[in-house]
């Protein structure tokens, strides 16, 4: 794609920059991206393990416990378009700092939330806590800003791998968080907070000094701002912008759809908390541990047939989770492994065929409609699930949700590949 001279695009601006300068620029941009994905993971994960209980215990109703998992990931879908539009205009530095400052008002409401016993205030405060979440998303566009055109799915993959660290971390920290809530006379279940907070915290001081190089290699003259809407068209009549945003919002749907109702259906078929913690945790190694292999994948063989891999493991994943019978906890593993698996192949290369597919100018702005799409499908995914699984199971469930797919493997099958570098 030839470039404009007075283009925004980060990518275009390092490249401009001698070759060994560019090679650094880009490993200490990763770096940066890789340590604040970890704070970020932590913080959203350290929350999020408690948030449901803190909504029951506020409510005094169970039904309303997934509410606030719900408005978390409604208000990374819709901060995630402001945020886009500020690395646009400001840079990544300012836009994912900004992320990370709403995230920390989010965790700080969220224990007023409970020291007054308001479900309203926590239910804005989950809002603002999911910028935190959008500006994890986000930094995985910035890792591709100064990568070698050759590796862009590759940084892309190590920085959603660094998720890995933050997932697995953060849930282990609610006993303690609630110790040193309690010493300090926060509510026991909302002492979590204070940790999602201080990561928080760290990860926006990490990117605002660590991005600074980045952001003065990259200034260029500030582009006209492009509407959600005309974004929205021009990236539909692009045949690969239209696959990859497809792919990510489809996968991400499913995803969502199976993930938050399979802890219910194991444990409504006698399956203990150590199995359902099992299983869980398989299906997060599948969706970040081996990302970096999704995006050897998407730079070696190329960002269609990766998605179209993901695709058919997804496809695998449902078929498994609707044959396996209710008390096979074991397959229902399998079929979750398989489902992050799938979600991360089409993740890794949807990003990537999304962002280098569409021009300069509309670059940021597709890549936070990507977010805004990949969050509204999953919303409505979520809000779905639970009457799907109570008026008909599991298995259709998994029907269901395998359906979704359809429209993306039948784009993938009818756009043609392209292998390119850029």
């Amino acid at each position: 794609m030839p470039a404009d001279p007075d283009s925004t695009d980060p990518a275009q601006a390092v490249q401009d920059v001698v070759p060994a300068t560019a090679a650094s620029l880009q490993r200490g941009t990763l770096w940066v991206l890789v340590v604040s994905n970890v704070l970020g993971g932590v913080a959203a994960a350290s929350g999020f393990a408690v948030a449901g209980l803190l909504a029951e215990s506020i409510s005094g109703s169970t039904s309303m416990a997934g509410l606030v998992a719900t408005s978390t990931t409604l208000g990374a879908a819709i901060l995630a378009v402001p945020l886009a539009k500020l690395a646009r205009s400001q840079g990544r530095r300012t836009s994912l700092t900004a992320g990370y400052l709403i995230a920390v008002a989010g965790a700080l409401l969220s224990i007023v939330a409970a020291q007054i016993d308001s479900l309203a205030l926590l239910l804005f405060a989950g809002c603002l806590f999911g910028s935190g979440s959008a500006a994890n998303l986000q930094s995985r566009y910035a890792a591709t800003d100064a990568a070698d055109p050759k590796h862009v799915a590759s940084s892309l993959s190590m920085v959603v791998w660094a998720t890995t660290i933050g997932v697995v971390v953060g849930p282990n920290l609610t006993g303690v968080g609630g110790s040193v809530g309690a010493s300090i006379g926060v509510f026991t279940l909302a002492g979590p907070y204070l940790f999602s907070v201080v990561a928080f915290a760290l990860a926006l001081t990490t990117v605002w000094f660590g991005l600074r190089r980045l952001q003065q290699v990259t200034a260029r003259t500030t582009l006209e701002r492009q509407p959600l809407a005309a974004t929205f068209r021009r990236v539909m009549a692009i045949p690969h912008a239209r696959l990859g945003l497809l792919a990510i919002a489809s996968a991400h749907a499913v995803m969502v759809g199976v993930m938050s109702m399979t802890s219910v259906h194991l444990r409504h078929h006698g399956a203990s908390l150590t199995i359902v913690g099992f299983v869980i945790s398989g299906h997060v190694a599948g969706m970040y541990a081996l990302s970096p292999v999704m995006g050897f994948l998407a730079d070696r063989l190329g960002r269609i047939p990766t998605i179209a891999i993901g695709l058919t493991v997804l496809a695998g994943s449902m078929a498994v989770a609707a044959l396996a019978p209710d008390d096979a906890h074991g397959l229902t593993a399998l079929a979750l492994f398989l489902l992050g698996l799938g979600w991360s192949a089409c993740l890794v290369a949807g990003s990537t065929l999304l962002s280098r597919s569409v021009p300069d100018d509309i670059r940021t702005s597709a890549q936070g409609l990507s977010d805004l799409t990949m969050g509204i499908f999953a919303s409505l995914a979520g809000i779905g699930a639970g009457p799907i699984l109570a008026q008909l199971g599991f298995h259709w469930l998994a029907v269901l949700c395998g359906l979704l797919l359809v429209p993306a493997a039948l784009l993938t099958a009818t756009t043609r590949t392209v292998r390119t570098t850029s």
